[in-house]
């Protein structure tokens, strides 16, 4: 059997996504991939869709928007990002952000992309209501992903 686990070292991962969705819960979710990767020494990958969802409802996508949103994730997670960067136990940070519907975009412009074997997100906790019309993004990727998924409370 050649996918026999001898050690711990087995165990760990080599590259770990993380999907990060502006939520006040997403530095708790950061911190928890950095000590993660940096216990594999695997490589981190922080993803970031901006969602297009509610402006493609209003039946325009102001693109020139886009840039400032960007800007703006991208200073919320600096000083989490250096640190990470900063570690000799983690070989590679990338930060992603893209826009467009998050599902579609999570999937294919970084899942599909970065191929990880550990995804981790947040489980951001909607109302009900907008549970019922949006859905769970921690649900989706745990149903579509081919790897583990691990979701912080």
């Amino acid at each position: 059997m050649a996918d026999t686990i001898t050690s711990y070292q087995d165990l760990g991962y080599d590259k770990i996504f993380v999907s990060l969705d502006g939520s006040d819960e997403q530095d708790k979710v950061l911190d928890r991939a950095i000590v993660m990767a940096a216990n594999d020494h695997a490589e981190l990958y922080i993803g970031h869709v901006i969602d297009s969802t509610a402006l493609e409802a209003a039946g325009t996508f102001p693109v020139n928007i886009v840039p400032s949103l960007e800007k703006d994730f991208r200073a919320s997670i600096e000083a989490k990002v250096r640190h990470a960067e900063q570690s000799p136990d983690i070989p590679k940070v990338e930060v992603i952000v893209r826009a467009g519907r998050i599902r579609e975009t999570l999937k294919d412009e970084m899942l599909d992309v970065i191929e990880p074997d550990l995804v981790i997100c947040g489980a951001r906790g909607l109302s009900s209501i907008k549970y019922a019309i949006l859905g769970s993004i921690s649900t989706f990727l745990t149903r579509n992903t081919s790897c583990d998924t691990l979701v912080i409370k």
